[in-house]
């Protein structure tokens, strides 16, 4: 059973920068692509950043991309999401999720297709 918890939230100001890492355990890391989630409050949970098993990989939500940069290390099973020049509308809970990998499938970019999910961390941008 995969297992997934994040890490590195916080309370930043407008501007700053965040790294949220996911640490992976249970599973054969390198067999997942792995997928960036948010939730703000009263609003759908929504895509951000995926990336694929080896690394080759990357897909971004419009709104992130040129800002945020997802990574991930196989040797440690961490995935990392890096936050610079943040905005309000960051502000929600991040969660990371994990898609079983075929061959040279693209990492999904909906929730609905990761079967594994950690429980979230909160994410603060103040203006």
């Amino acid at each position: 059973q995969v297992q997934l918890v994040e890490s590195g939230g916080g309370l930043v100001q407008a501007g700053g920068s965040l790294r949220l890492s996911c640490a992976c355990s249970g599973g054969t890391f390198s067999s997942y692509a792995m997928g960036w989630f948010r939730q703000a409050p009263g609003k759908e949970r929504e895509f951000v950043a995926a990336i694929s098993w080896s690394g080759s990989s990357t897909y971004y939500a419009d709104s992130v991309k040129g800002r945020f940069t997802v990574s991930r290390d196989n040797a440690k099973n961490t995935v990392y999401l890096q936050m610079n020049s943040l905005k309000p509308e960051d502000t929600a809970v991040y969660y990371c999720a994990a898609h079983y990998q075929v061959a040279a499938e693209t990492p999904p970019v909906v929730w609905y297709a990761y079967g594994y999910w950690g429980h979230g961390t909160q994410v603060t941008v103040s203006s």
